[in-house]
């Protein structure tokens, strides 16, 4: 079929629990998701830590905060029932300097308000009873922070949306979206399915509303349906080491340091995986395409983008120092073998090789702070009225996917009255 009520943009975690939860909500209507890759979660949520955060960082009583500890609660029991594996093997973050004690306690307090299981704050004996190589003045404990594998979870969407009647049509680069001059030939029931979306090859399909969750394109698809081209997606590439298998056996847990309130990102951690492996870092450094994961993928396009916009400057412009001595430990594997010695002091350079990277979409504003919420976006007139974009769904969205798609479910019901 070419008509559904409603079409998804987008088959990443975001995109695919919000599809999920739609067709569970209302089963008599027909779904679609439609995906540029030819196979799906293949940006953002397959490159990502893996990480169930437990919702300790964010502003207590903010729509990140809530979502993050609701949607965690929904991925452990959702593994559960669906028997995807996963690890809850906790999380340390470490205080190495007397300065970051009042800014560790700050956090518990925050976690606390924030209502995550389990918390509590240890001394260096208790740091090495649960990671024997880590040295620290005092550490944040969560044992309910987990691994799992993201993409794994995404496909599991897949197939409930599938399962439950929904279509996914893969190889469908989005590249036009406008209301319908005619009713499509098999429709007989007039303009029912109004929004024509029309794909990079010419083909089109008919909908009567519109979810965009497009991750590092969500900014064009808003301005290709005439909606606000603010916040802008600005790509931030976070490349990671690998510790050596062989030394595998120096981490335990998630290990992180105390979060600068100063700088936008939170810093080189130690991440085990669901496949036994140790990923170290990411660094933060833009990247000069959307999808650009190895060091000399560049587009023009992207990196236009990028560079003439205001927003970024002032980012820049702000966090000058923070953002030439990421530069430089991108460069310079010694240098980031020297962060992470300040918790593991027998971790050597030869202990660790490059690894995989991820990119990172960051929504900027044009004064260059960093959209840290998400953002819903519609538009005026016909077509806008009948589209819902979803313009920023930050981190920890992997872990939030399925108390995001609930947000996004009642909104769409909200704006849509379906």
């Amino acid at each position: 079929r070419s008509t559904f009520d409603v079409a998804v943009v987008g088959a990443g975690i975001v995109g695919l629990a919000s599809a999920r939860e739609l067709v569970r909500r209302h089963p008599s209507l027909a779904f679609a998701v439609l995906e540029k890759e030819k196979e799906l979660a293949h940006h953002q949520s397959g490159h990502n830590s893996g990480v169930i955060h437990s919702g300790i960082y964010y502003t207590p009583g903010s729509l990140k905060a809530k979502l993050c500890v609701q949607g965690a609660a929904l991925c452990y029991e959702y593994c559960d029932q669906k028997g995807i594996p996963y690890r809850q093997c906790g999380k340390l973050i470490v205080a190495v300097e007397h300065d970051e004690i009042p800014r560790l306690k700050a956090l518990y307090e925050r976690g606390l308000q924030n209502n995550v299981r389990g918390l509590k704050l240890i001394g260096p004996k208790e740091i090495q009873a649960k990671e024997p190589f880590c040295r620290g003045l005092m550490a944040l404990d969560s044992p309910y922070t987990g691994i799992v594998d993201y993409k794994r979870v995404a496909q599991s969407y897949a197939e409930d949306f599938q399962e439950a009647g929904g279509t996914i049509l893969t190889d469908y680069e989005v590249t036009n979206m406008e209301m319908a001059k005619e009713s499509p030939s098999e429709s007989d029931d007039g303009l029912k399915y109004p929004v024509v979306v029309r794909n990079s090859k010419g083909e089109e399909i008919y909908c009567r509303h519109l979810v965009t969750c497009a991750g590092l394109y969500s900014d064009r698809l808003s301005e290709i349906s005439g909606c606000s081209p603010e916040p802008r997606i600005v790509p931030f590439r976070g490349d990671y080491l690998v510790l050596k298998p062989e030394k595998s056996y120096m981490v335990k847990g998630n290990i992180y340091p105390v979060p600068n309130p100063r700088f936008p990102f939170l810093g080189f951690h130690f991440t085990p995986r669901m496949d036994g492996s140790i990923w170290l870092g990411p660094n933060a450094v833009l990247a000069f395409k959307r999808e650009g994961y190895k060091w000399f993928q560049f587009s023009t396009a992207d990196f236009l983008d990028a560079a003439m916009y205001s927003g970024l400057w002032k980012l820049v412009l702000r966090n000058l120092s923070y953002g030439l001595s990421e530069m430089y430990r991108a460069c310079f594997l010694s240098a980031q073998v020297k962060e992470l010695q300040k918790f593991i002091p027998e971790v050597t350079i030869n202990d660790v090789i490059r690894g995989p990277s991820g990119v990172r979409a960051q929504a900027l504003d044009s004064d260059g702070n960093l959209v840290d919420d998400f953002v819903f976006d519609g538009g005026s007139g016909d077509i806008g009225s009948r589209i819902l974009h979803v313009r920023n769904a930050p981190s920890p969205a992997a872990t939030s996917s399925l108390a995001i798609a609930k947000m996004i479910a009642d909104e769409v019901q909200r704006r849509f009255g379906l």
